[in-house]
Parts: C-alpha cells; sequence; structure tokens
C-alpha cells in the first residue's frame, strides 16, 4: 500500500451535505518560459461532522473512493474563517447606515 497524499487547502463551498470543496495551491515553473507561477487545484473532500465551513484552512488526506468524484477527507481544520463581527447597535446612524430609513416621523421624498 502506498503513501497517502496529504494536501492543505482552504474551503472554498460547503454549500453540500458532508462534502466540502477545497482549493490547494503549489507553486510550478511553466514548462516553456519558465515563469514561477501558482497552479491550483480543487478537490471534494469528504467531511463526516460538517465542522468546516468556507474560508476554513483545512488539512485533507487521499483516501478510498467515497463517490464519484469524491477522493479526499478533512483530518483536521488548521484555522477557522474570520468573521465580521457585527454590533447589534439601534441607534439612528447605525440603521442609516444599512439603508434602513429613521423612524423619527419624518418622511422623505
Amino acid at each position: 500500500m502506498g503513501k497517502r497524499r496529504i494536501y492543505t487547502g482552504t474551503v472554498v463551498s460547503d454549500k453540500m451535505q458532508k462534502t466540502r470543496i477545497v482549493r490547494t495551491v503549489r507553486m510550478g515553473k511553466h514548462a516553456k518560459y519558465g515563469k514561477i507561477m501558482k497552479i491550483f487545484n480543487k478537490f471534494k473532500a469528504h467531511d463526516e461532522k460538517n465542522l468546516s465551513k468556507a474560508g476554513d484552512v483545512v488539512r485533507i488526506e487521499e483516501t478510498r473512493p467515497i463517490s464519484k468524484d469524491k477522493r479526499f477527507r478533512v483530518i483536521e481544520i488548521i484555522k477557522k474563517a474570520e468573521l465580521p463581527e457585527l454590533e447589534l447597535n439601534d441607534s439612528p446612524e447605525a440603521l442609516q447606515a444599512v439603508g434602513k430609513p429613521k423612524s423619527t416621523g419624518e418622511k422623505e421624498a
């Protein structure tokens, strides 16, 4: 039995149940021109407990075929995605900033 490939990548989609699409990056040289460039690959990976979300950095490992396209599984979440913090502030300035009109009784033209 050969050694299983292990990649580190970013989850770009978590819309399927127990399946994540993970994008990996590697550096490669162009065959003719020799320019160093980024090469991106996307793999479908099995996430049994649905723990990873879009934006997370995960480690995936090659495994037996789970479905037509899935040949990898998520073995660990290295870094969770950073979500922007939202303030729950009902001040008129905050409501107007998100596009809601003021409720002061004024009518806008």
